[in-house]
């Protein structure tokens, strides 16, 4: 199917809210998708969860907000989590977004559930390779990371923005996060718990809100899979302008009809205009 929407809504009076783990990870794996849906006039909503306080840091004019350089005022990446708020406004204001918060700023605050780790927000928990060959969490993860909180506690807070925005479709990651980062999965998770949460709201039946479709962000099409794909044509101008935003992660081509990029790695890779997803929930009949 080419919707993410139930049958029924259209695209113009649409709400949609896209939960990711940190700043860039929208503008790779949904800004096509986030740019398409806000020029039919849907509301378009981004939560992310950190502020991406560990990631590398490409421009070496830059390189000092990284963790662990010379030059680096912190050791949580504070810094670069501040800067990085920035990179995200202009990424959404390239995709039109009608709104984009953190965790833990409103409507994605549950007062009840509060911080357990009294920061008031989570960090990113930077990612390591474990012996196992798949990615897990840094070793000096810090206890405000998001995968050091109670997944609850987490959760209660993407509910209260389910709540209060009522979209017809919320749209994370996969179960494996994509490529296993502990962000993502920890995402995946929290999500598909608070889309649970948000339909059994504990204060009134008119403040819950059943979501009418979940979907997981397909990075590679699986053809054996089963669930209902939705795949979504994108705008290669829209989506590379989100990613340039994003530029102490993500280096792009001159020419800007090339759709190739790279990470810190410097490993080439190429722009997905054409999104995929799978189905993970439907709302009750």
């Amino acid at each position: 199917m080419d919707s993410l929407l139930p049958e029924a809504v259209a695209p113009a009076r649409a709400r949609l809210l896209f939960v990711h783990a940190h700043p860039d990870d929208e503008a790779v794996n949904t800004a096509g998708t986030m740019g398409h849906y806000s020029a039919l006039g849907a509301e378009t909503v981004l939560l992310t969860l950190t502020r991406g306080e560990r990631g590398e840091v490409i421009p070496p004019a830059l390189r000092h907000l990284e963790v662990g350089q010379p030059g680096c005022p912190d050791t949580d990446g504070t810094a670069l989590g501040l800067y990085r708020i920035g990179e995200l406004d202009a990424a959404a204001s390239a995709m039109g977004l009608a709104d984009r918060f953190y965790a833990g700023e409103p409507p994605a605050l549950d007062p009840a559930a509060g911080f357990a780790n009294g920061a008031g927000k989570y960090v990113d928990s930077g990612m390591s390779w474990g012996p196992d060959g798949y990615a897990q969490p840094a070793e000096d993860v810090s206890p405000a990371a998001l995968t050091a909180a109670d997944p609850e506690e987490v959760a209660a807070h993407v509910a209260a923005a389910i709540r209060a925005l009522r979209p017809h479709a919320v749209v994370t990651y996969a179960d494996d996060g994509g490529y296993g980062h502990p962000d993502h999965v920890a995402t995946h998770r929290v999500t598909v718990r608070a889309v649970e949460l948000a339909a059994a709201s504990p204060d009134s039946a008119d403040d819950a809100w059943d979501t009418p479709l979940l979907w997981g962000i397909e990075i590679e099409v699986e053809p054996g899979d089963r669930r209902l794909q939705a795949a979504i044509p994108g705008d290669l101008a829209v989506k590379r302008a989100a990613m340039a935003a994003h530029a102490t992660q993500i280096v792009l081509a001159e020419d800007p009809q090339d759709p190739t990029y790279a990470m810190s790695n410097g490993v080439p890779q190429t722009i997905t205009t054409t999104e995929t997803f799978r189905l993970l929930r439907r709302a009750a009949a």
